[in-house]
């Protein structure tokens, strides 16, 4: 029964379905106020929440043709001819009155705008939010996964006065919530804004229960036999998660036994990755297989295999981890897999090195190449079942400290105070 404490939340941003990370995040805020008696709705894109508490406006999505078209306008050049500023103002236009009818059709109390008001895949939203925002003056928490400076890709732009504007807005019905102390820092440098950290969580209160019904049979979808070893890279193949390491260490084990799978399928940011990926485990001797972690309409029967799997029945079937990203806001897969009490190598990016590390956890770590000790120390856990019993029972004991929804409840009860008052 609703009481008059319990808020109406509504989610926004380019895109809520699938297994990115904001995404993921999202979830669990969802969640974990939920649980608590508030009402959660959704707007973006592509949604994959009941039809009854969303609203999907394909315009949101940052790659809707018109988006599209206008980022090839405005990045790697200067100069922005007068109709990419009016197809802008236009499919912000409409934006903006579907997200009026959002808040309007729902009865929002309060909006979570996740990475939408961060990085500009969608010019045309973050405008039209800032704007809605402004106009209305909902209480609102921009949770910034990934700022535009810290993407090469926009560093050369002609939206300037946009990026001033929106991304993020300064608005004073705006509570900032960053994942990690660099950025809490940059936004207060670049922005003069304050924000509360947050880090990406997990429910470490409920261990994971094992393999589910559906990925029980994950090693014969696969194509893996009972003696296979599985290395597994739980992230979307994109440059930036230094995959070709993973390959690398595949190769250097020498055990034809190993089988490196990518959970994800490629596509977010291009094809040409995922094609040197597999020329260069080939050239290796390296058994590289890509899972996709949903299969879509007009799938392979390959992928038709694996619809149903989530990396919850992925994980479990794992003998190791790699994760030897160059960069992470945070860093979902990290507490995936000490969730998931699996072993793993690291790379020491930065965000690692300031805000986990530090922490205490027992790992295979790397620093930017992999070294003989890297190796010998994977060859160990990979022989020793007490060393990985002990590394991974550590590991989820530190996690459960730092990383987990007590956490982020006691944080978004703090956020929400200072909207609605103490007993929110």
């Amino acid at each position: 029964m609703p009481t008059p404490l319990t808020k109406r939340i509504g989610f926004v941003s380019t895109r809520l379905a699938g297994t990115d990370g904001v995404s993921l995040e999202a979830a669990k805020w969802a969640e974990v106020l939920e649980e608590v008696g508030h009402r959660c709705f959704w707007f973006a894109g592509e949604v994959d929440q009941d039809p009854d508490v969303c609203i999907r406006m394909p315009e949101a999505h940052f790659q809707w043709p018109a988006n599209l078209a206008i980022n090839a306008a405005i990045y790697g050049h200067k100069a922005r001819p007068p109709e990419v500023t009016d197809a802008i103002h236009a499919l912000r236009t409409t934006l903006r009155a579907g997200l009026r009818d959002f808040i309007e059709r729902f009865r929002l109390d309060m909006l979570i705008v996740e990475n939408a008001l961060t990085i500009p895949m969608h010019i045309p939203l973050g405008l039209a939010l800032s704007e809605i925002i402004a106009e209305t003056l909902i209480p609102t928490i921009a949770h910034h996964h990934d700022f535009y400076w810290e993407r090469v890709r926009f560093t050369v732009n002609a939206v300037g006065d946009y990026l001033r504007m929106a991304f993020p807005p300064r608005l004073n019905s705006i509570e900032h919530v960053v994942i990690n102390s660099t950025a809490q820092e940059e936004l207060a440098h670049r922005k003069g804004l304050a924000s509360t950290i947050i880090p990406n969580v997990l429910d470490f209160a409920n261990p994971p229960n094992g393999p589910l019904q559906n990925g029980s049979d994950f090693r014969q979808k696969a194509g893996l036999a009972p003696t296979d070893i599985i290395i597994l890279q739980p992230t979307r193949v994109v440059q930036r998660k230094g995959i070709e390491h993973a390959i690398e260490l595949v190769k250097e084990l020498g055990d034809p036994r190993c089988k490196l799978v990518i959970s994800h399928a490629a596509g977010d940011e291009g094809f040409d990755y995922a094609q040197w990926l597999a020329e260069d485990a080939m050239k290796m001797g390296v058994d590289l297989r890509f899972l996709p972690s949903t299969a879509t309409r007009g799938a392979s029967a390959q992928e038709a295999r694996f619809r149903h799997l989530s990396l919850a029945d992925v994980y479990p079937h794992a003998d190791f981890i790699t994760y030897p990203s160059l960069y992470e806001g945070f860093g979902n897969a990290f507490l995936e897999a000490i969730y998931f009490k699996k072993p793993l190598l690291i790379n020491r990016y930065a965000i690692f090195v300031k805000d986990i590390e530090p922490q205490g956890f027992d790992l295979v770590v790397m620093d930017g190449y992999l070294t003989r000790q890297n190796l010998q120390d994977v060859l160990t856990i990979l022989l020793s079942p007490e060393r990985r019993r002990r590394m991974v029972e550590h590991n989820y004991a530190v996690a459960a400290r730092h990383y987990s929804y007590a956490v982020l409840r006691q944080r978004l009860r703090g956020l929400m105070a200072n909207f609605f008052g103490v007993d929110s």
